[in-house]
């Protein structure tokens, strides 16, 4: 085992130290909390090193790169979710290696997903991304918007929305981060969807490297952990993102 994964598998242990601790620190069961470590420039033999570790709860961005691990992974046991920007023409490509997609934000992607799962005989475990900051650079539909987006989604059987999901304001000020994350939850708890056959807010995915106790604190079920665990990348985190007309979901 190579010097990197050593400190990888460490640092995997420290992250999951601090979100138990954070959940007792709230009152909250840390069984409650899943990691979801976000591989994006992550080799794949130190993803298989995390597997064969018990570390299984995995999360690309792009779709080349996703493709682009699948077959080296084959025959190993993990769960895989994408988190980044899904573009419609892409989505055939990536209904058969995820479990869970966290960016539904429009319904152009909807109806393009529920006609692929249906010609497919697949049901497929999504989130919608809410824009809570209100910065124009992120993806995401409007808080104000959600009831009536949930209400277009319920006619897309094939679409089971699980929760809602969001990328805080950047900032090292709290007083920024934490009204993002709140806002997640209000809304969460506020809107009824009993009546959905296909929709009920669950999951809370929220909170990456820089903010993840903050989203803890404030009801996060799913944090998205990239950095603190895999190092710093190698190239800026805009070289990563060139699959939509936005700059977002660049700190994990």
């Amino acid at each position: 085992m190579s010097a990197r994964t050593k400190d990888v598998l460490t640092n995997i242990l420290n992250v999951r130290k601090n979100i138990d601790e954070t959940c007792r620190a709230v009152g909250r069961d840390p069984r409650h909390v899943r990691l979801l470590l976000a591989t994006k420039t992550v080799p794949v033999n130190v993803i298989e090193q995390c597997i064969l570790n018990g570390h299984t709860l995995f999360a690309e961005n792009k779709v080349q790169e996703l493709l682009g691990k699948v077959d080296s992974l084959s025959g190993l046991e993990y769960e895989s979710h994408f988190i980044g920007h899904l573009q419609s023409n892409k989505v055939r490509q990536v209904i058969h290696h995820v479990k869970c997609i966290h960016s539904i934000d429009r319904l152009s992607l909807v109806k393009e997903l529920n006609k692929r799962l249906t010609q497919h005989e697949l049901t497929m475990k999504a989130l919608v991304q809410v824009n809570t900051s209100g910065e124009e650079s992120k993806f995401g539909i409007e808080p104000d918007r959600l009831a009536s987006f949930l209400e277009e989604i319920s006619h897309y059987p094939a679409i089971q929305i699980e929760g809602l999901m969001t990328i805080g304001f950047f900032s090292s000020s709290d007083d920024k981060v934490r009204p993002c994350f709140r806002l997640l939850r209000e809304l969460s708890e506020q809107t009824d969807c009993s009546h959905y056959s296909n929709i009920r807010l669950q999951e809370l995915s929220m909170g990456m490297s820089n903010d993840y106790v903050t989203a803890i604190q404030e009801g996060a079920t799913i944090v998205r952990v990239g950095t603190s665990i895999f190092g710093q990348r190698e190239h800026p985190d805009s070289y990563y993102w060139d699959e939509g007309p936005k700059a977002q979901d660049r700190h994990h």
